[in-house]
């Protein structure tokens, strides 16, 4: 019975809703499909949408790791108070967020106003993209790699120490096979956290078409035009992709797990 209902639920709220998308797009035809895939705008966008997620997630995986690390293994004052910053984007409304990014990178901007003499530029160009998901998917990394770091005993690292291992070759393969399956979660996590990202994106990004346009806008302004099927089009082509990455991303995982015989 719980098997049941659990494909019922997935096929109300995930399935059936999806299938829908794709019928939708259906109504284009393949001519009309394909002219929507291999339009020079739909391309670009698609390119900035899923090259600044890519970049955001794997700086986020760096990073993330760095932050879960120095809140397991220390202890200091205002640990507590850093740890619930780390949830802040999860709270925090998209929009707010990227207001705050804008205000803080724009040209005149607290932080913006010290980069334009050097000749970067953050608002309105994709790096601002980039700074805008990698603030909203930190968290999904640090709280998929925090529980499982937390498990690995400080005497793993002394026994390692002890057999004459460097601190690098702790790292590398001692801890970092234990955190892999998490770490490509993590990754998972943010970068499809990333490619749907539209409220805290559309005010940092300044939406120039073929600049800093994003593919989630695109279909918002192709559902203003009322062309329901092309937004539909451009939907799928983002789901058909997304859903390749993910799966290679959970194949690897699953290598993983066998290789280093965790999670089983």
């Amino acid at each position: 019975m719980t098997l049941g209902f659990t494909l019922a639920y997935l096929a109300l709220i995930v399935l059936i809703p999806l299938a829908g998308l794709v019928w939708r797009s259906a109504a284009l035809g393949w001519g009309g499909f394909f002219s929507v895939a291999i339009d020079p705008r739909t391309i670009n966008a698609l390119k900035i949408s899923f090259g600044t997620s890519l970049v955001a997630a794997l700086v986020n995986v760096v990073f993330g790791v760095i932050v879960a690390w120095v809140l397991v293994r220390y202890r200091f004052p205002g640990r507590r108070i850093i740890d619930a910053i780390v949830d802040l984007p999860f709270a925090l409304p998209t929009a707010v967020a990227g207001i705050a990014l804008t205000a803080l990178y724009a040209k005149n901007g607290w932080i913006g106003k010290w980069l334009e003499p050097l000749g970067i530029k953050v608002a309105f160009t994709p790096l601002g993209i980039i700074i805008a998901l990698i603030f909203i998917g930190l968290p999904f990394v640090v709280r998929t790699v925090q529980p499982v770091m937390e498990e690995i005993r400080k005497e793993v690292e002394e026994a390692a120490a002890t057999l004459g291992a460097t601190r690098f070759q702790t790292i590398t393969r001692v801890l970092l096979p234990g955190l892999q399956p998490a770490i490509l979660t993590g990754f998972a996590l943010a970068f499809a956290r990333a490619v749907g990202e539209y409220g805290s994106v559309i005010f940092i990004a300044g939406n120039l078409p073929y600049v800093s346009e994003i593919a989630p806008l695109l279909i918002v302004i192709r559902l203003e035009e009322f062309d329901y099927a092309g937004a539909t089009a451009i939907a799928t082509i983002m789901l058909s992709i997304s859903f390749l990455m993910l799966l290679v991303i959970n194949l690897i995982q699953a290598w993983s797990r066998r290789r280093y015989g965790y999670g089983t």
